[in-house]
């Protein structure tokens, strides 16, 4: 079930009851940043503020509003000893009830964060690539599932799949900023899939599966077949060579953390450039 229709379903229980809690402003080392919501009904809750005791503290007070009628507060917070954290930072907290109008914006927030999730185009809808996407699918990513064979995209549900006689076509229509991973059944149609991502030069991340050797072979084939691109920009093995374990729901954890990685890595290299920028 993905976010927004947890959410629908939260929403309907609260039967319009329900604490909407952000955080205004923090100090020093805190669980979540300034981005983090959570919003409390009488029995449930939806988000989160980060977990421990502040979480529960904020759980209690919104619960506590919704008993006493109360529409807003504001609560600060130290994370010290006192309540059982040792993050020696600081929380400025809102708490405000929610009404129709509210709910409907709060869901519209979640819609415009899942727009934005950076699409992974995994090619492969065998034991890796089903594994893969189910990992991706509650980071900040969008995965979608390519293949040319309808019995491998029909064992997963709840993932954007698309049933293609030409995967490699799925590149072009592909957003600047996209993320490739390779791990169909075929060598042959990896090196292709991997040849056309890598000339494009418009992906942040494209990995494929593999060993040492195949390697080797990719970069001879990549030389003749698309001698613009660039084999350096190109992860082989994917999910790194440190950890030797060959199952495909520990290789989708290590690919997934791999990505996550690399977007951040643009993120800050993106944010020193701009810096750079103005202080021309």
């Amino acid at each position: 079930m993905g976010a927004i229709s947890t959410w629908q379903q939260f929403w309907a229980l609260a039967k319009g009851e329900a604490i909407l809690v952000e955080i205004l402003a923090i100090k020093g080392s805190t669980p979540r940043d300034m981005d983090a919501k959570m919003v409390v009904s009488a029995s449930e809750m939806f988000g989160t503020i980060g977990g421990g005791q502040a979480e529960y503290m904020m759980m209690d007070e919104a619960r506590k509003m919704l008993r006493q009628g109360q529409d807003h507060r504001e609560i600060d917070l130290p994370l010290g000893p006192q309540i059982g954290q040792c993050c020696g930072g600081h929380f400025t907290f809102s708490l405000r009830r929610l009404d129709a109008r509210a709910a409907q914006i709060f869901e519209q927030s979640l819609r415009s964060e899942a727009d934005a999730r950076t699409p992974i185009y995994i090619f492969g809808a065998g034991h890796v690539g089903r594994a893969l996407a189910q990992a991706l699918k509650p980071l900040p990513f969008r995965p979608i599932l390519i293949d040319q064979r309808a019995e491998e995209l029909s064992k997963i549900d709840n993932i954007e799949k698309r049933l293609s006689p030409l995967p490699e076509a799925e590149l072009r229509v592909a957003p600047d900023g996209a993320g490739v991973v390779v791990v169909t059944h075929d060598h042959a149609l990896d090196f292709m899939i991997a040849g056309e991502a890598l000339a494009m030069n418009r992906f942040f991340y494209v990995g494929m599966i593999g060993s040492k050797s195949k390697r080797n072979t990719f970069r001879s084939w990549l030389a003749d077949a698309y001698s613009d691109a660039s084999f350096d920009q190109l992860v082989l093995p994917i999910g790194g060579a440190k950890v030797k374990d060959k199952r495909p729901e520990v290789i989708a954890a290590l690919v997934a953390a791999e990505l996550i990685e690399q977007q951040a890595a643009n993120a800050q290299n993106a944010k020193v450039n701009l810096g750079g920028e103005y202080a021309r």
